[in-house]
């Protein structure tokens, strides 16, 4: 590491990994009890595990982009962190939250919590992935807030990159749509519209400057590539980021209660969609093959490449193939949308996560630039598991997909939604043994930063 600073990044990637873990853990509980109705019940029933899985996604992922940010930040600024105690405030704060926020999820019901915390009298609660009691939003928000402040401080102070730059719009554009999530307005409609203001401009905008702009800093380091041409790459992934993502907030529009040329803004545009996880593609790939030196942290350039094939085969691809208006009319609301966001979230943001955590872990450990080569071997096997089962768990929804999509909405006698789910109980019992493989993967993921054996970190890299 360049500057001390940067080791405030420690506690958020250890505390994202734990999450992540726990994330899994109620991921498996939900896909078991789609086949054993009464698993858990009523102790853990589905809705609340799954209120538990995806706010551990949002939480985790938060905490892993806020750390990467503190890593990366001081070092490409030329300065050290501008507050390094408000980083560790924040982070307890954040963390506080998050727990109590689960223990309200799991301890009391949905309707008892929102008492509790006084949702009558600022309703945000009951909506997907906004199911945080408004004083959780209220938190989150404050802490976004101090994150962005400390974070624009310090690139405001230092030197102005590209990737910090390309970073800070990313971060002020999550803290700023998030006040959507506190608009919910009495209109049906009108909430619908207004959410994905939150949720879409989040996983499909600015969240993708950010994991940009990662990418493009480990690339940089692992390659010892020019960091002009890096920057002339980001420009590129920018501008086509922020043309598709915005616009094709539209293909959520659909079938809401909004008007029709909604159906065209939002084919047209996540039609081209797509396009950015494509050039992301060829970024990383094009970086790789030009690099003029040989990083000792092979496992870091691995999770680098794999980010950029599943982001483009998980978010573009497969959301490509359910985002036109005709297609989107048979395929909404079924395990098709629940195979893409499976893909698209490990990809296009794990994947970055775990990329970043890879490359900087050691670093925070004391060595010089990379684990050990029995550690690299391990974290290798956890990539191939991770990701080749989270690939399977993708197309065995995207199968049962398509077969409830003919079954309940194109034929022309439609079955029953109970009927459906009986015929499909297969594919989601292979689902649940490739998440249990996923999970392995994961644990081997952490035991890999507990081998020791010769340090290879060492071994001189290109730094720009």
């Amino acid at each position: 590491m360049l500057y001390s600073s940067q080791a405030v990044a420690k506690p958020y990637f250890i505390a994202a990994i734990a999450l992540f873990v726990g994330q899994i853990l109620f991921g498996l509980i939900i896909g078991l009890q789609y086949v054993v109705g009464d698993f858990l019940f009523p102790i853990l029933p589905f809705n609340v595990a799954r209120m538990v899985h995806t706010h551990l996604l949002i939480v985790w992922l938060l905490l892993g982009f806020m750390g990467a940010a503190y890593f990366i930040v001081p070092e490409e600024a030329d300065k050290e962190l501008h507050s390094p105690k408000l980083a560790i405030l924040l982070f307890w704060v954040f963390l506080i939250m998050v727990v109590l926020t689960l223990l309200g999820y799991l301890l009391v019901s949905y309707a008892t919590l929102a008492n509790l915390t006084g949702n009558r009298f600022w309703p945000t609660m009951g909506r997907e992935y906004l199911e945080q009691p408004t004083i959780s939003k209220l938190v989150l928000l404050i802490v976004a807030i101090g994150f962005v402040y400390n974070i624009g401080m310090t690139i405001f102070q230092g030197r102005k990159t590209v990737i910090n730059l390309v970073l800070l719009t990313g971060l002020i554009g999550l803290a700023v749509l998030f006040l959507f999530a506190f608009y919910n307005p009495d209109n049906v409609v009108l909430g619908k519209y207004y959410r994905w203001w939150t949720i879409h401009l989040w996983f499909e905008c600015v969240w993708l400057l950010i994991m940009a702009a990662l990418l493009a800093f480990v690339l940089m380091k692992i390659t010892g590539v020019a960091r002009e041409l890096i920057d002339k790459w980001l420009y590129v992934i920018t501008a086509a980021v922020l043309m598709t993502g915005i616009l094709g907030t539209g293909h959520h529009y659909y079938w809401i209660g909004t008007p029709e040329y909604w159906q065209w803004w939002g084919s047209i545009f996540s039609a081209i969609e797509p396009i950015p996880f494509f050039v992301l593609t060829v970024f990383a790939f094009t970086m790789v093959n030009i690099r003029c030196c040989e990083h000792p942290n092979k496992a870091a350039t691995l999770w680098a490449l794999g980010t950029a094939v599943v982001a483009f085969l998980g978010a573009g691809v497969l959301g490509f193939l359910q985002a036109l208006a005709p297609i989107n009319y048979y395929t909404h609301g079924t395990q098709i949308t629940s195979a893409h966001a499976h893909l698209a979230f490990f990809g296009a943001y794990a994947m970055v996560v775990l990329t970043m955590i890879s490359y900087a872990m050691p670093m925070l450990r004391g060595r010089a630039a990379a684990n050990s080569h029995r550690s690299q071997v391990l974290e290798k096997w956890s990539f191939w598991l991770m990701t080749v089962s989270m690939t399977f768990i993708a197309l065995l929804i995207t199968t049962a997909g398509t077969l409830q999509v003919y079954w309940q909405r194109f034929v022309a006698e439609p079955l029953p939604f109970m009927a459906v789910q009986e015929k499909l109980v297969v594919f989601y019992w292979m689902r649940e043994v490739a998440g249990l493989i996923f999970l392995i993967g994961l644990v081997v993921y952490v035991i890999s930063f507990f081998v020791g054996g010769e340090d290879k970190g060492e071994t001189s890299a290109g730094v720009n």
